[in-house]
């Protein structure tokens, strides 16, 4: 139980950063340009990204662990994991200095996110187990759809 409380709270701290993020690159981008505001984002990411291995590898890793193999072969694909986060912070730079907002960025972020994890799920992309898609998925989906929806035309 303790387990699922933390995902909730992780998962609600990482939605408030990615709004805050999204927030302070649009804003850098308003002065500057989308395209620096993203490597500003990824190179600061970057260096966090870093520091956070090196503390896991030295605190995570259970005594008498080996280290991973560095010589361990791993697809291509995988070392592309950082090109739709740099599309998405350019985009997301774009967009909320539009009439869209940060509010209507975030939502069909979310969107998009949800309608491409079911679609990832449903062929089993990226290693992950295939499962069908269960109705209540659908209807989670048009549900955050319309809330998108109500958020950028303020019906």
């Amino acid at each position: 139980m303790i387990r699922r409380s933390m995902d909730w709270i992780l998962a609600f701290a990482s939605g408030a950063l990615l709004a805050l993020m999204i927030n302070y690159n649009s804003l850098l981008a308003r002065h500057t340009t989308p395209m620096f505001a993203s490597w500003v984002a990824h190179g600061v990411g970057a260096v966090a990204a870093l520091a956070l291995v090196l503390l896991s590898s030295r605190i995570a890793r259970p005594a008498g662990t080996p280290p991973p193999d560095p010589g361990a072969k791993l697809p291509f694909w995988f070392y592309l994991g950082g090109v739709p986060g740099a599309i998405t912070v350019l985009l997301a730079s774009i967009t909320v200095n539009s009439s869209l907002t940060l509010s209507g960025t975030i939502a069909f972020m979310l969107v998009g996110q949800v309608l491409f994890g079911i679609v990832s799920d449903t062929f089993g992309w990226f290693r992950t187990l295939k499962r069908r898609v269960e109705a209540i998925e659908l209807v989670a989906a048009l549900l955050i759809l319309a809330g998108s929806v109500l958020i950028i035309f303020g019906a």
